[in-house]
């Protein structure tokens, strides 16, 4: 009975460490620069905190108006507010007065 014997190939013993190499460099790869990898998440990080500061000063700005809201219409009817906006909304005010719009 004849048998075969085949001879082993020194290529044969580099096909999956390449494969492996080659596989760990792509997701090494992507995990840096890819869409969700780290230089991305610095910039969403980024991009965080700048809107945290602009929500900051918008919470402030409404806080601001709820304020002059409650004062022009919770039944204590402020004088001189409703003269203020009413002032500025007619655009008039008195000869003695000086207005300074911020």
């Amino acid at each position: 009975m004849w048998t075969r014997h085949h001879k082993k190939r020194k290529l044969g013993r580099l096909v999956l460490p390449a494969i492996t190499v080659a596989f760990l460099s792509y997701f090494s790869y992507h995990s840096i620069h890819g869409d969700f990898g780290l230089n991305a998440m610095e910039a969403f990080e980024r991009q965080r905190v700048e809107r945290q500061s602009r929500l900051d000063v918008l919470v402030r700005q409404r806080r601001m108006l709820e304020k002059e809201v409650a004062l022009l219409s919770d039944g204590s009817l402020e004088r001189d507010m409703l003269d203020e906006r009413a002032r500025y909304a007619l655009n008039m005010s008195r000869v003695e007065e000086i207005i300074i719009f911020h």
